[in-house]
């Protein structure tokens, strides 16, 4: 088996601790990223807290042509980024140019293009016409210091957007990625460097993870995104409530496609297979359980063989292979259990591509297994691995009870040549993003919202619902009638008062005209007390 990445201790007389970075798919040694100490972090933090000021009041179109830079760097150096993430994650370069690179280049045109019309000053329409002097409007302002924790599975796009984000709306950024994917951690750290952003504006940090987030938390972020497990999501959460800072949390699925009766055959096993076994698996919204409508469960399951028996499995050398590697050790191990507990409890290897033998590699086949049921782990916990477990059913209301029997929320998908049925499937099922007739692709859509129900998160990255998660509204009164000394509630209060004010309220919801007359008139009374002082 490859060995994780890893620390290199004890470091030499003089030399900063290093992490050593392995390509899941040799087990070699591929490089080194220098480790920072917890004093370093904070040091870099305040840093950043110092840089936000003038950052935040730079004006947007110096922060918009930054980020424009970064992008012009990614496209220039497309391929050498592609071949940093496949050799560091070990996935595909066709997988890391595709669902990396690409909507990473997609996602700093399309914020910097739309950043003007998120940040712009939204004013209020008046509630009353009798309030109507008082003039509001929300504005958005940045949060500070932003902390991004990011995973191995998509270590280049995944932080990308949130960092690009942050940025245009004002924040400074410290980014913390998976230790596992240090290599490309560094590429994002390149990227920024060649924007000439000024000092402390974004940081790269090199930590465990076992105390990344304590440390970030500690030391005063203003805010915390993390993507990750639900266990390690919920002590964040638990640490942040200490401060009240705010989270955005990703943490996982166990996403659910339905085929139903009417689907493209074709076009659904592909799709099943794309989003099952696509980055080997390990993906958060990739599909995991598959509920097949009786009458099209047989055909479906024998085209998914055909496909799943023609995957190329192994080292990306010359763009010949279709899966790669898993990206760590303990990953194989885990989708290892899950595929022995399904097998224990009678499920069927109906399917497995062919897999190349390499005790220093982290390969496993695409498998797909038919008579599951709820029962076996595969079915219940998010797997993050080539595994697909598929299931008929007898009724739509059968298929989406089967959809929503998981404490996750993330994605799902429902495939029918009738879109208007689709639909009413979709907003039925418990996730944060629904597809029709594909899957994941809406994560790599930078217009739209990313995040899932229940235990699948809080809060939304992507699009302008996520662009807002990196501001806090606030708003703006305005005051606009000339002459007035004091608002008719100010002190001194006393019977003429109270009559008024209940005459406003009369006026404004009373029952029948005469009420609201009777009201009218003692309002009025009092009126005049707000042009003295």
């Amino acid at each position: 088996m490859a060995p994780e990445t890893s620390l290199k201790h004890p470091p030499r007389a003089g030399e900063r601790p290093q992490t050593e970075c392995h390509d899941p798919a040799t087990g070699k040694l591929i490089g080194h990223s220098a480790l920072h100490s917890a004093a370093e972090a904070r040091a870099i933090i305040a840093r950043a807290r110092r840089a936000q000021v003038d950052w935040a009041r730079l004006p947007l179109a110096e922060r918009r042509a930054a980020i424009l830079r970064v992008r012009d760097h990614i496209v220039a150096r497309a391929e050498e980024l592609a071949a940093t993430i496949s050799r560091d994650n070990g996935k595909t370069r066709v997988d890391a140019l595709a669902a990396e690179v690409v909507p990473a280049a997609m996602a700093a045109t399309y914020y910097a293009r739309r950043a003007p019309s998120f940040l712009k000053a939204r004013r209020l329409r008046p509630s009353s016409m009798l309030l109507s002097n008082k003039r509001s409007k929300v504005v958005r302002v940045p949060f500070g210091v932003i902390g991004v924790i990011s995973p191995w599975n998509y270590p280049f796009s995944i932080p990308f957007s949130e960092v690009v984000m942050a940025l245009l709306a004002g924040n400074t950024v410290v980014l913390k990625v998976a230790t596992q994917t240090q290599l490309v951690g560094r590429a994002i750290e390149s990227c920024l460097v060649a924007a000439e952003l000024p000092e402390g504006v974004f940081s790269y940090l090199n930590l465990p993870g076992a105390i990344a987030g304590d440390l970030l938390l500690e030391a005063g972020v203003d805010k915390l995104f993390f993507t990750g497990s639900v266990p390690v999501g919920k002590k964040l959460m638990a640490k942040a409530a200490e401060t009240l800072t705010p989270l955005s949390l990703e943490l996982g699925g166990n996403d659910p496609m339905i085929v139903c009766h009417d689907a493209d055959l074709v076009r659904a096993a592909g799709g099943a297979v794309w989003g099952a076994f696509q980055n080997a698996g390990q993906t958060c919204a990739g599909i995991e359980r598959v509920y097949v409508h009786r009458d099209l469960y047989r055909p479906f399951i024998d085209l998914v063989r055909d496909k799943v028996q023609a995957l190329r499995v192994g080292p990306d050398i010359d763009h010949h292979v279709d899966i790669g590697a898993i990206t760590t050790k303990s990953q194989l191990e885990t989708v290892q259990r899950q595929l022995a507990d399904a097998l224990d409890k009678g499920a069927t290897l109906w399917a497995q591509s062919e897999c190349p033998e390499n005790p220093a590699a982290t390969f496993h086949p695409p498998t797909v297994l038919t008579d599951v049921d709820h029962q076996m782990e595969v079915m219940r916990e998010e797997t993050f691995g080539p595994l697909l477990g598929v299931m008929s059913f007898e009724s739509y209301d059968q298929a989406i009870e089967l959809a929503n029997d998981s404490n996750l929320g993330l994605t799902a998908s429902v495939w029918s040549k009738n879109t208007r049925a689709a639909e009413r499937l979709a907003r039925r099922i418990r996730a944060g993003a629904v597809t029709i007739n594909d899957h994941i692709v809406s994560h790599g859509l930078p217009e739209t919202p990313w995040g899932g129900f229940k235990e699948s998160g809080i809060g939304r990255t992507h699009g302008e619902i996520g662009f807002a998660e990196m501001t806090e509204p606030q708003c703006i009164v305005h005051d606009t009638m000339p002459g007035v000394k004091k608002n008719m509630w100010w002190h001194p209060h006393g019977p003429r008062i109270y009559a008024g004010i209940l005459g406003l309220l009369r006026l404004l919801y009373g029952s029948s005209g005469r009420v609201r007359v009777a009201g009218l008139g003692a309002l009025l009374r009092v009126v005049p007390r707000v042009f003295r002082g």
